[in-house]
């Protein structure tokens, strides 16, 4: 009898979990068409793709769609149960954590832009040409893979050569051998992530000024970036809790499993799809010239003939 009454509890615990995993992929998939949408609009107008914050809001557009599609991957073949080489998980895993950074160093980019567009409005065009934007997307991609390097160089140091052709699940938890390395790890991204905040605050302060100084079409624009600057701390914010979330769920798991599943389940919804899901609102929508283009396109032209 207690038999029976586990193997009907497993059968839920499967469906719940089953019903979880189908619902995150029609999040994604809906994440994902937007984004594309998003990247096309962008290629079909030449001052977007000449002006800096509609490149670095391409390049969170394509990071984001290949953060997505990747941990998404990572989450459909543990809930299969499919287990790969360790060397394969490698070259997979490098991608998340570089592309898991490279968003919030690009939004944290993004923000001062607006404060050199608004503060230094008569050295916007010399910092912020489409050379120094080039620069900038590879200083970005620089910064953001010392935390990867960082991971892979603890794992590399600690690994026995006969892991990498071992077979097991797919997860980032694997490179943590040992204790010390998950705390290295959090070490690196917290620091990363209080350095991005400070910039954000310096400049949000810096904007405020000037939107209080500032008149007529001059404010409207100092108050409009402000907000922009407002949007972008909360994505950071969101992306900062995640770093916390692994140390709860720790707790969580010693408590209930099925808890734990749900839990972590959330925590990828709500500090990974939503923070990444901000940067289209923030610039697809609230952006009047971009909106305009997206719309155009998305009704091929019709509404192009009715303006």
């Amino acid at each position: 009898m207690a038999n029976n009454s586990s193997l009907v509890g497993s059968k839920i615990s499967l469906l719940h979990l089953g019903d979880t995993v189908i619902i995150m992929q029609v999040l994604v998939i809906i994440f994902l068409c937007i984004n594309f949408l998003l990247i096309v609009t962008f290629f079909k107008k030449e001052c977007f793709y000449t002006t800096t914050r509609y490149i670095l809001f391409a390049v969170t557009l394509l990071s984001d769609s290949l953060m997505l599609f990747m941990s998404d991957f990572l989450v459909i073949v543990n809930y299969l149960e499919f287990s790969m080489q360790v060397w394969i998980c490698i070259i997979i895993s490098v991608v998340v954590l570089l592309y898991n950074i490279v968003t919030p160093v690009t939004l944290t980019a993004m923000t001062l832009e607006r404060y050199v567009a608004i503060c230094m409005p008569l050295r916007h065009a010399e910092l912020c040409s489409t050379r120094s934007t080039m620069h900038c997307i590879l200083i970005i991609h620089g910064l953001s893979s010392v935390p990867c390097i960082v991971v892979l160089s603890t794992f590399f140091a600690s690994a026995s050569f006969s892991l990498y052709k071992q077979h097991r699940l797919c997860a980032l938890k694997m490179f943590m051998l040992h204790r010390w390395q998950d705390h290295v790890t959090s070490a690196v991204q917290e620091f990363y992530f209080l350095i991005m905040c400070g910039i954000i605050i310096f400049a949000y302060l810096k904007i405020m000024k000037a939107a209080k100084a500032a008149s007529g079409e001059d404010k409207k624009s100092s108050w409009k970036g402000l907000r922009t600057v407002i949007l972008h701390g909360f994505q950071l914010l969101l992306c900062l809790i995640q770093l916390w979330t692994p140390f709860i769920e720790a707790a969580v798991f010693k408590i209930d499993f099925m808890l734990f599943i749900d839990f972590r389940y959330s925590n990828y919804v709500l500090f990974s799809l939503t923070p990444r899901c901000l940067s289209p609102l923030i610039y697809g929508l609230r952006d009047e010239t971009f909106f305009h283009a997206l719309k155009t396109f998305a009704f091929f032209g019709s509404y192009k003939i009715n303006i």
